[in-house]
């Protein structure tokens, strides 16, 4: 897929020492964002907790799970909400972008007491099928029978899109797609009880997308100031030489006048 030319390519070269300073100047900035990524951090830290309530009841690979189960003997999980609809043929390229990054994630995140695996609404057969061909490994099931994403407000009723109100990212908006993404967090105390402690949603998710951190590197960055939508360029990891969606109508996708070839 052809992307196009940055502004980035006019950008003038200096002598070294003017380069020297001008990168002085921006550390300055990249200093202080690291500072306040801390302080935020921390005080996502003290959140208080939600107990969950509802018991829910999954299917797994090897049959229903429920949502204590997903811990698999760790006190901490996290869950990415995959788009994935029930009626989609496949899964979400963007979603898919991020999923790339969690299987070597893995074994260093349960070395910490976490677990990570992701939460879709297709059926399993379907998300078995999408995961083998993606080659992936971690652990994902299907909530086709339950109200959890509806409840951590990743999927949206009929209704809920014809009056295009929301409740997405703590907000009341419009959202394009009948799935959304985002990721929730979850802590099993000895006692068995669950807590929900952190949900987070749009472009919440950047941290999780290790592409995006060594584009935000590369000379022209992430380049989609001209695109329709800044991830229209993503396809599936298999996809990048013939650019093919198998859903032509892209349940995934934003609505808008002309989709790239």
């Amino acid at each position: 897929m052809a992307t196009p030319a940055s502004k980035k390519e006019n950008t003038k070269a200096v002598p070294h020492g003017e380069w020297l300073n001008a990168r002085r100047e921006l550390l300055i900035k990249e200093k202080e964002l690291t500072r306040l990524r801390d302080h935020v951090s921390r005080q996502r830290l003290q959140l208080p907790w939600e107990k969950v309530e509802k018991n829910y009841e999954f299917d797994g690979p090897n049959g229903k799970v429920l949502l204590s189960d997903l811990f698999e003997g760790k006190s901490q999980l996290i869950i990415y909400h995959f788009m994935f609809g029930p009626e989609w043929k496949e899964g979400c390229p963007s979603c898919s972008l991020v999923s790339d990054h969690i299987d070597g994630a893995l074994p260093h995140l349960a070395a910490r007491d976490v677990t990570l695996m992701a939460v879709s609404r297709a059926p399993m057969e379907k998300i078995a099928e999408f995961k083998k061909r993606m080659g992936w490994k971690f652990n994902w099931v299907s909530s086709n029978r339950n109200d959890f994403n509806n409840d951590y407000h990743v999927a949206f009723t009929k209704e809920e899109l014809a009056t295009g109100k929301m409740s997405y990212n703590y907000t009341i908006q419009k959202f394009p797609s009948e799935e959304a993404p985002g990721a929730s967090v979850f802590y099993k105390d000895k006692s068995g009880t669950i807590y929900h402690t952190y949900s987070t949603y749009g472009r919440g998710g950047d941290p999780m997308i290790g592409a995006y951190a060594w584009l935000d590197i590369a000379p022209k960055g992430r380049d989609e100031d001209d695109l329709p939508f800044p991830m229209s360029w993503v396809r599936h990891h298999d996809r990048y030489e013939d650019g093919r969606l198998a859903d032509a109508n892209k349940p995934y996708w934003p609505e808008f006048p002309a989709a790239p070839r």
